[in-house]
C-alpha cells in the first residue's frame, strides 16, 4: 500500500475533477468485461491472443467473486460508520488477473456504505491520472485512491493483497531460469481461491482503523 505523493495534490485534484465523468459504475464495468469476452476483444490498444484470454477467464471471475464474496461483521460496521463522504477511484483493465480478484471485493465495500462512491477509470484511458498513483514506479493494478468530498487524498490501496504482493516481488526478483509467468500467475490465483478475500478485508480494516476518522 503506497501513499499519494502529497506534493501533487492540487494537480491530482484536478486529474480527479476530469477523470470522474469518465468513470463507471461497477455493473457498467462488469458490463464491459463480460462484452469483451463475447466479443474476443479485450480493453486497451493491446489486444494480443494472452490478453484476450485473460480477459476471458477474469468474466467468469469476476462474476463468481461478486456473487460468493460477504464483507465481515467487523469491517462492514466501520464502512457503514463512516462520517464523511468518500470518492473511491480504481484503476483497472478487463485483461488484469488481479483486478478480477479484487475489483469485486472493493465494489462489495462500496456496496456497504451510502458514503462511499466509486469510480472504475481505465488505466490506459487516464494516464496523467495514473502518474500519481505508481508502485514502485510502475502502473500496477488495480489501484485504489481515496478521495474526500474536498478531493484530498485519505488512503491508496493496492495492487493486491500484500502477502500476494509478496509473491509476485518474490517471483520478479527470483533468478533465472525461473518459473515461467504463465505457471506463477495460477499459483496466485489458487492463492487467491484459498484465501476467499480474507486478507484483502482484514488490511481495510487496518486502513479504516489508521486513517479514515468513522
Amino acid at each position: 500500500m503506497i501513499q499519494a505523493d502529497l506534493r501533487n495534490m492540487e494537480s491530482m485534484k484536478e486529474y480527479i475533477a476530469k477523470g470522474m465523468p469518465n468513470s463507471s459504475t461497477f455493473d457498467a464495468y462488469s458490463d464491459l468485461i463480460q462484452h469483451h469476452s463475447q466479443e474476443g476483444l479485450t480493453s486497451g490498444e493491446d489486444q494480443s491472443a494472452s490478453l484476450i484470454e485473460y480477459t476471458r477467464l477474469n468474466a467468469h471471475r469476476t462474476k463468481r467473486i461478486w456473487k460468493t464474496t460477504r464483507i465481515h461483521k467487523k469491517l462492514k460496521d466501520m464502512l457503514q460508520s463512516l462520517s464523511e463522504d468518500q470518492n473511491w477511484f480504481v484503476f483497472t483493465e478487463t485483461w488484469c488477473g488481479d483486478a478480477a480478484q479484487n475489483v469485486p471485493v472493493l465494489a462489495k465495500m462500496a456496496e456497504a456504505s451510502d458514503k462511499i462512491h466509486l469510480h472504475l477509470l481505465l488505466r490506459d484511458e487516464h494516464p496523467d491520472l495514473m502518474a500519481h498513483f505508481l508502485t514502485n514506479g510502475g502502473k500496477s493494478i488495480p489501484k485504489l485512491a481515496v478521495t474526500n468530498a474536498s478531493g484530498e487524498i485519505l488512503f491508496t490501496w493496492g495492487p493486491r493483497p500484500a502477502i500476494a504482493q509478496e509473491m509476485v516481488m518474490d517471483w520478479k526478483h527470483s533468478p533465472e531460469p525461473k518459473k515461467p509467468y504463465s505457471e506463477f500467475v495460477i499459483e496466485v490465483q489458487k492463492w487467491y481461491t484459498q484465501d476467499k478475500t480474507a486478507s484483502v478485508q482484514t488490511e481495510f480494516v487496518a486502513l479504516l482503523e489508521s486513517t479514515i476518522p468513522v
